[in-house]
C-alpha cells in the first residue's frame, strides 16, 4: 500500500486541517494564520476549547472541564493569553494545602513536617537522613525515586498513597519521565528547618492567572472570531493516501497537511490501513479518566486555598479546587464553588458506577473533612466523566509511543498537545506544541501559501 508521501493525491491546494480546538489547536491555528496559510479547524464538540472548555449554568455557576489556571513563566505566551482576554484577568498568589487524617498541612508537606505528629516526624527524619547518605542505587521506577528522595516513611505515607489515587497505579509500576518540577526534593537544611519552624514555601506554581469572566476557555477567545472553525464535526475516518477526512455528519474534507490533537488511542483507529502492530501499540497507551463533581454552595468561605490535595485512601477524591477563588465571575454573589476530582482508568481501575452516583459520596467526604458543614446549602450539583485526563507513565508508554509516532510520521500526520504528544503538558506547553506542529508543516515548504 502506498504511503501518504507516495499517494495519488498531493492536495497541494487543499487547506491544512487541524483536528481539535483546545490549546494545541489554537497554537497551530494562530501560527498558520500569521503565515497566511489556509487552514480549517474541526472539533467533534458543539463548542470550542476541548479539555479547556468551560460551562456557564443557568444558576450562574461557571465550571471548567477540570481545574485550569495559567501559571506560565513564558513571557511571550503569557502576553498572548493576556491579549486574548484584552487584559481582563485575575492574578492571585497561589495558595495550596493538603489534608491528611484530620490535619490541614502546608504545601509541600515535606518542607513542613512540624505540622505532623512527633511520632511520625522522627522516623521521617531518620529515613530522610539515611536516604541522603546511602550509597546511590539504580532508579528503575517512580517508587525508587521516592525512596531515594524522601525515605521510606514519608514516601509510603504521602506521595505513594496520593499517586495511587491520582495515577490509578502504584509507584513501582511508573517511570520517572513525567516528574520535571512536579515533586520538590528539599535539601537537608530545608527539611530540618521545616521540622522545627515555618519557612518559605517551594512550589513550581506561585501565581495563578485566570479570566475575569467566562471561565478558563476565555483564553481561547480567538476561536470565536475564526471563520475557519467547524464545530460538531467528529472525525470517523482518515484516508492518508487520498488525504481525506470523513466526519460523522457525512462531511468529507481533503487536506493538504494534517495536524491532530486527538488523543492517540482515539486517533489511530481512525486511520485506514494502520498495521496491527501500531493498533496494538496505541492500545497500550494508558491514561486516566476523571469524574468531575461540581458543587455550588451558598457560602463563599469554603477554603483559603485554591487547591487542596487529599492523601487519605478512604476519601474518594484526590484533589479539590475552588473556582470562586479564581474569579468572582464564576459564581453568583456570596456563593462558593467546589470541583472534586475522582480518578479512574480503563486499564487499571475502571469506573464501576455512574458519575452522578458519586455526588453523595463526594458530599459525604466533604462534610467528613470539614470543607462543608451540616448547615451548608447545595445550590448546584453535576457530575461528568472526562475520558482522557492524564497520561499514565507506565512501563509500556515509551515503546508504544515510539511505535505510534513512527507510523504517524510516515503518513505525514503531525500530532500535538498533551494527548497528541502523549505527555503531561500544561496549557502553555500545549499551546507551544501546536505552534511547533504548524512549524513542522511550514518547514515542508507546502505550496498552499497565499498572498506571498
Amino acid at each position: 500500500m502506498p504511503t501518504a508521501r507516495q499517494g495519488v493525491r498531493t492536495a497541494a491546494s487543499a487547506p491544512v486541517v487541524i483536528l481539535g480546538s483546545g490549546m494545541a489547536g489554537l497554537g497551530a491555528a494562530m501560527r498558520l494564520r500569521n503565515e497566511a496559510v489556509p487552514y480549517l479547524v474541526f472539533d467533534a464538540n458543539p463548542y470550542y476549547g476541548g479539555h479547556t472548555a468551560s460551562e456557564r449554568h443557568e444558576d450562574g455557576f461557571v465550571f471548567d472541564d477540570g481545574p485550569h489556571v495559567s501559571f506560565t513563566r513564558d513571557e511571550r505566551i503569557r502576553g498572548l493569553f493576556t491579549q486574548f482576554v484584552e487584559g481582563r484577568e485575575h492574578r492571585v498568589p497561589a495558595d495550596i494545602n493538603n489534608y491528611w487524617r484530620g490535619l490541614w498541612l502546608t504545601h509541600p508537606v515535606q518542607m513542613n513536617l512540624r505540622e505532623l505528629p512527633a511520632d511520625l516526624v522522627v522516623p521521617i527524619l531518620v529515613d530522610f537522613i539515611e536516604a541522603r547518605y546511602a550509597q546511590a542505587g539504580p532508579i528503575a521506577n517512580y517508587q525508587d525515586w521516592l525512596l531515594a528522595a524522601y525515605g521510606a516513611t514519608f514516601a509510603r505515607t504521602f506521595p505513594e498513597v496520593y499517586g495511587r489515587k491520582y495515577h490509578t497505579i502504584g509507584a513501582e509500576a511508573m517511570t520517572t519521565d513525567w516528574l520535571g518540577p512536579r515533586m520538590y526534593r528539599p535539601g537537608m537544611d530545608e527539611i530540618l528547618r521545616g521540622a522545627f519552624g515555618p519557612q518559605e514555601s517551594k512550589h513550581y506554581v506561585t501565581e495563578f492567572r485566570y479570566p475575569d469572566e467566562g471561565g478558563f476557555v476565555s483564553y481561547l477567545s480567538p476561536f470565536a472570531e475564526m471563520v475557519e472553525l467547524r464545530l460538531g464535526h467528529k472525525a470517523v475516518g482518515i484516508d492518508p493516501v487520498e488525504r481525506q477526512l470523513t466526519f460523522a455528519n457525512g462531511h468529507r474534507q481533503t487536506y493538504g497537511e494534517l495536524i491532530s490533537s486527538i488523543p492517540l488511542p482515539a486517533l489511530v483507529p481512525l486511520i485506514a490501513g494502520t498495521p496491527t502492530r501500531v493498533q496494538e501499540a496505541s492500545r497500550r497507551l494508558s491514561f486516566s479518566s476523571v469524574v468531575i463533581v461540581n458543587l455550588g454552595i451558598g457560602r463563599d468561605t469554603l477554603s483559603d486555598a485554591h487547591i487542596s490535595y487529599f492523601y487519605d485512601e478512604d476519601i474518594v477524591f484526590a484533589r479539590l479546587n475552588f473556582p470562586h477563588l479564581l474569579s468572582p465571575g464564576n459564581t453568583p454573589a456570596d456563593a462558593g464553588s467546589i470541583q472534586a476530582e475522582v480518578y479512574r482508568s480503563e486499564r487499571y481501575k475502571p469506573l464501576t458506577t455512574s458519575p452522578e452516583a458519586l455526588i453523595p459520596r463526594v458530599v459525604e467526604d466533604l462534610r467528613r473533612t470539614g470543607v462543608l458543614t451540616p448547615d451548608d446549602t447545595i445550590l448546584h450539583s453535576d457530575a461528568h466523566v472526562t475520558r482522557f485526563a492524564n497520561v499514565i507513565y507506565d512501563t509500556d508508554r515509551e515503546p508504544a509511543l515510539a511505535e505510534v509516532q513512527r507510523h504517524l510520521d510516515e503518513l505525514g500526520i503531525v500530532p500535538c498537545g498533551r494527548y497528541g504528544d502523549w505527555n503531561h503538558d500544561w496549557t502553555d506547553e500545549s499551546f507551544a506544541s501546536g505552534e511547533r506542529a504548524a512549524e513542522r508543516v511550514l518547514a515542508r515548504g507546502i505550496s498552499v501559501r497565499t498572498g506571498r
